[in-house]
């Protein structure tokens, strides 16, 4: 066999296991794959984001968020990261801008990010986890996919998203 087709198939066999490996451990088929749980009037639900809502967005936490005095209405998802960051409630914090994009504050410590994706696209409205740096975002523009963000929820409703564009600070509590 020519030199060049055995490094040929040297470069496809360990792209083919591979490919094999994340194909044989998918538990999501056409037949099976999650669905939204439609509303009472039969159109699926959409997220603020303008997404259909996905099953963690349908048993979402709903919280109550005061910034700069204004109340904003938002969804947590039921991921284990959103769950922690519920334990943390309620938190008011100051925030900062970053990238003209999101504003940013601290955390009082790390969340879990324990079956989390390993990134994130954001969309306007999001409310993040950005685990390297272990501190809130609240996306008022679309971010772009990172390492390490961890999507907690959003806001509910599109016009409150301007909002946070000025925002200095927050209060986030459960819902009552």
């Amino acid at each position: 066999m020519p030199r060049s087709a055995l490094r040929t198939c040297a470069r496809a066999v360990p792209a083919v296991a591979l490919l094999l490996a994340v194909t044989a451990c998918s538990t999501t088929t056409p037949d099976t794959a999650p669905t939204a749980s439609p509303p009472s009037n039969g159109s699926p639900r959409q997220s603020a984001s303008g997404r259909p809502a996905t099953e963690q967005e349908n048993s979402a936490m709903h919280l109550r968020l005061t910034i700069d005095g204004h109340t904003v209405d938002a969804a947590l998802n039921d991921s284990a990261t959103a769950r922690d960051f519920a334990a943390l409630l309620p938190l008011t914090l100051d925030l900062d801008d970053f990238q003209g994009t999101e504003r940013v504050a601290d955390l009082p410590r790390k969340l879990s990010t324990d079956g989390a994706p390993e990134s994130s696209g954001p969309k306007a409205g999001d409310l993040a986890f950005y685990a390297p740096w272990g501190n809130l975002a609240l996306f008022y523009r679309d971010g772009h996919p990172s390492p390490g963000l961890v999507i907690l929820g959003h806001l509910t409703d599109q016009d409150d998203i301007a909002r946070l564009a000025n925002a200095d600070r927050v209060r986030i509590q459960p819902a009552t």
